[in-house]
């Protein structure tokens, strides 16, 4: 049996006592028989891959604009195609998308065309506007002025309301980390439950970086989630415009998502660094994220950085880098979701 001591992590969350407590009592309540052991810790527990989070695990997304790149999308075919369950969508501006009502109406397309083409259980966007977090002067997060955001509290409820402790909310952002480090100066023990999963940053010489893109948007909340979250940086990015060649647009589903996915194609960014669903999809599709390293974070940046801290290879750091992804796997099982007619169906 997996022994949880003192600031350890059970699949991706930090286990505080509560969780410790909860945890043994699931354990010695279930039926052991001999050399059952590890097959239990295999099927329950472990990941289905080198990241904390699978597919098994709840999802919140959280972007501003809807129309640079595929997450919001991915994130709904995988839902209905046995994918990570999406409990919540969390809209907000950036410096690139500043038009927090286009952005909204964006979001909520999104999910109307879903919902009307059959997918299941899609969730309202929840509007979030909060400002940058200011790093305060005597340095110590806990004297950060909250925003109280809407967002913030849409993750604390999901994660009371979804995470368990061998399967923490996956908390997958595609802009600025604000709306979770809120949600730490909120409540911090939500460490406990919930794992980060940002597209966001490079890979450098000595491990990566919390910069462009999106970890330019607000430095101190890149801080706050590296020094105090369970935290994945997936800093691998491809081509998305590969994913639905022009060719293939005849073969979307005739139904409101594919007309959505037609409509949108040809205005996808094709910025290598703009792919945000990567972050959905190092959660939801095993084998998608093929490098992996442990990393820690490196100092914490003065008043005024425009970037998050460095993050350096480490065997033992409590986060995890993902420097290259699988991009052929990607348009076999996002294909395979349009074309199957379960995902449309009830």
């Amino acid at each position: 049996m997996r022994r949880f001591g003192p600031g350890t992590f059970f699949n991706g969350a930090r286990v505080g006592p509560a969780a410790k407590a909860v945890l043994l009592v699931a354990f010695l309540s279930l039926p052991l028989a001999s050399g059952c052991s590890e097959e239990l810790d295999a099927g329950w527990t472990a990941p289905h891959g080198p990241l904390p989070v699978d597919e098994r695990n709840p999802i919140i997304i959280i972007n501003d604009g809807s129309i640079d790149n595929w997450q919001g999308e991915y994130a709904v075919l995988l839902a209905s195609s046995g994918g990570p369950k999406l409990v919540g969508i969390i809209v907000n501006i950036s410096g690139p998308w500043k038009d927090f009502q286009a952005n909204v109406s964006g979001w909520r397309d999104l999910a109307s065309a879903a919902t009307a083409s059959g997918l299941r259980d899609i969730p309202d966007p929840t509007e979030s506007v909060g400002a940058q977090l200011v790093r305060p002067a005597s340095g110590n997060i806990d004297d950060t002025k909250s925003n109280r955001s809407a967002g913030a509290r849409l993750i604390l409820e999901m994660a009371e309301k979804y995470a368990k402790p061998h399967r923490p909310l996956a908390v997958v952002t595609g802009g600025a980390l604000t709306d979770v480090a809120d949600a730490y100066l909120l409540d911090h023990t939500i460490a406990e439950r919930v794992v980060v999963v940002s597209s966001l940053g490079t890979v450098t010489s000595t491990g990566g970086a919390m910069t462009s893109p999106n970890g330019e948007m607000d430095s101190w909340a890149d801080t706050i989630v590296a020094m105090h979250l369970p935290y994945v940086q997936v800093s691998a990015f491809y081509d998305q415009k590969a994913d639905f060649p022009d060719a293939s647009l005849s073969q979307l589903p005739k139904n409101a998502l594919g007309d959505r996915i037609r409509t949108k194609q040809p205005g996808v960014w094709n910025d290598n660094r703009a792919t945000d669903q990567v972050g959905v999809l190092a959660v939801g599709l095993p084998g998608f994220p093929m490098a992996v390293e442990r990393v820690s974070y490196t100092g914490i940046p003065a008043a005024g950085a425009m970037n998050g801290p460095d993050l350096t290879s480490n065997l033992k750091g409590p986060s995890w880098l993902v420097t290259a992804c699988n991009s052929d796997a990607v348009p076999k099982r996002i294909w395979r979701a349009l074309h199957d007619p379960k995902t449309f169906g009830p």
